[in-house]
């Protein structure tokens, strides 16, 4: 169990300039990831080092996006003027994840730019629609050379700040945070007006330390 991806929803700027500045900032490109056929959405990916990536998604104009979990909750989010998402954890095996939330994983696939179709599975978005602070689970089906942090990269997710109880998380995951968290610098805040959630996030690049809000 070891965390995957962060997910930064595109606002009204869209996604080609939302993609633009958090790339500026971070002095880097993002690539261009395609589009999630079944849940209405499309997004740009920037892998990190240690198998971890960011992602900037946006909602399309698809029913999809309003039948599917994650599209209602990108679309909600783009709605709210974007930002933060959610923080998604890899496992190697998703079935105790479903026998622990007794439900079943969804199927998740995004067709790349290139052709090619990269499957995994997932589960917990309704619970991160419900209280941001959670995470949601992925399962990655398509083999690892495929992976989204491949090649891997130069900048690392050295910090997390979540407005959120620690002890929730760790009774949803089932271990503590620390274990999928690790050597990443954690700051748990109280929420301000209730919204829990992932506030801000910490890199370091090769222009120094840079601050996602």
């Amino acid at each position: 169990m070891r965390l995957d991806h962060l997910s930064y929803v595109a606002g009204p700027e869209g996604l080609a300039a939302c993609v633009q500045r958090l790339g500026s900032r971070l002095g880097a490109a993002f690539s261009d990831g395609g589009i999630h056929p079944a849940f209405g959405t499309r997004n740009f990916v920037l892998p990190l080092a240690s198998g971890m990536y960011l992602e900037v998604v946006a909602p399309l104009d698809h029913p999809a996006a309003d039948r599917a979990p994650f599209g209602r909750a990108v679309r909600d989010r783009a709605d709210t003027g974007g930002g933060w998402l959610a923080w998604a954890i890899r496992v190697d095996d998703i079935a105790p994840i479903e026998a622990r939330l007794d439900r079943a994983a969804a199927a998740g696939h995004r067709r790349r730019p290139d052709g090619f179709d990269l499957i995994w599975r997932q589960i917990g978005i309704n619970d991160v629609t419900e209280d941001p602070q959670l995470p949601f689970f992925v399962q990655w089906v398509s083999e690892e050379i495929h992976h989204p942090a491949q090649p891997g990269g130069t900048i690392a997710l050295t910090g997390l700040e979540i407005a959120g109880n620690e002890p929730t998380v760790d009774e949803y995951l089932g271990v503590s945070s620390h274990e999928p968290l690790a050597g990443i610098d954690v700051e748990w805040v109280s929420p301000f007006d209730g919204d829990t959630g992932v506030v801000s996030a910490t890199f370091s690049t090769p222009r120094g330390d840079v601050r996602l809000d």
